[in-house]
C-alpha cells in the first residue's frame, strides 16, 4: 500500500445510515475502493471474491453480530482470510466489552460517535499493525500485547518471549522475602 486510494475498505453495518456515513469519511479521506455488508454472509461473499485491506464491523447487527463476525472471519476453515485486520465499531465501551473484542481477534477499536480523525488514526494503527498472530485453543488473532518491551527483565516475563527463557527468575518481594521459580 502506498496511498490510501490503494485501500479496499469493506463496511459491515446492518445500519444503512452508518454504512453511509463511513462511505462518505472514507472518500473524504481518500478511499475510494469501499464494498458494504449488511449481514456476515454478505461480507464472507466480499472477502471471498476481491482482496480487502481492512474491515469495519459494527459490534451490534443482526442476526449475527460484530464479535460472532469477527470469530468466524479469525478461527472458521472456510475464511477468506483470517489474518485481515478488523476494527471494530461500538458505542459501548466498558472495559468488559473492549476485552472481549480484544479476545474474539480484533485489530483494534472505535468508539462511536465516531470521529474522522479517530478513525483514521486506528485504521493507520490497524494497517501498520506488526504484532505476530497467536493461536491457541480459544484464541487466533493478534498478539493481544501491544506494548511488549524487549528488554523488560520483570518476574512474570513468558517463558516463549525473547530474553524469557532463563531457567530461574529471582523475585524480589517488597516484603523482603525472596521466592525462586521455574520459567
Amino acid at each position: 500500500m502506498t496511498s490510501l486510494s490503494d485501500l479496499h475498505v469493506l463496511i459491515v453495518d446492518d445500519n444503512d445510515q452508518m454504512r453511509f456515513l463511513l462511505r462518505c469519511l472514507l472518500r473524504a479521506g481518500g478511499v475510494m475502493s469501499i464494498s458494504e455488508a449488511k449481514t456476515v454472509e454478505q461480507a464472507f461473499d466480499i472477502l471471498r471474491c476481491s482482496p480487502v485491506s481492512l474491515v469495519l464491523a459494527d459490534w451490534k447487527m443482526n442476526p449475527t453480530d460484530g464479535l460472532a463476525f469477527v470469530r468466524m472471519v479469525r478461527r472458521d476453515s472456510n475464511s477468506p482470510n483470517p489474518y485481515i485486520p478488523v476494527l471494530m465499531l461500538t458505542a459501548h465501551t466498558e472495559a468488559s466489552r473492549v476485552a472481549a473484542a480484544r479476545d474474539a481477534g480484533v485489530t483494534g477499536f472505535v468508539k462511536k460517535p465516531i470521529s474522522t480523525r479517530v478513525l483514521f488514526e486506528r485504521m493507520t494503527s490497524a494497517l501498520t499493525d506488526n504484532r505476530v498472530f497467536v493461536r491457541t485453543d480459544d484464541y487466533f488473532g493478534p498478539d493481544r500485547r501491544h506494548s511488549a518491551t524487549a528488554y523488560y527483565r520483570g518476574p512474570f516475563r513468558r517463558c516463549t518471549d525473547p530474553g524469557g527463557d532463563e531457567a530461574l527468575i529471582d523475585i524480589d518481594i517488597d516484603d523482603g522475602s525472596d521466592i525462586r521459580r521455574s520459567a
